[in-house]
């Protein structure tokens, strides 16, 4: 799995957010967890695939947000529980 963090501008308010999480879920396919903070000005995504700054770029620039930055790392999720069961 891969966390990509996206700096954006435009975003002003909790609608904005919503905006971009929608925007962010009808292009991209398997993804599992989309969040955004227009307070921190970023949008987190957690994916089976690692996007390229284009793809995020072409989806946000087209919905009226500006595409600061894009960083791409390879993701493990934590567990719970240390205890292996």
């Amino acid at each position: 799995m891969f966390r990509t963090i996206i700096k954006i501008d435009g975003m002003m308010c909790s609608m904005c957010e919503n905006h971009v999480n929608s925007a962010i879920r009808e292009k991209l396919t398997d993804l599992k967890k989309v969040s955004s903070s227009h307070k921190k000005g970023t949008t987190e995504i957690i994916s089976e695939t690692a996007y390229t700054e284009e793809q995020i770029c072409d989806i946000l620039n087209s919905s009226g947000y500006k595409v600061l930055s894009v960083c791409s790392e390879p993701y493990e999720k934590k567990k719970i529980f240390p205890f292996g069961r």
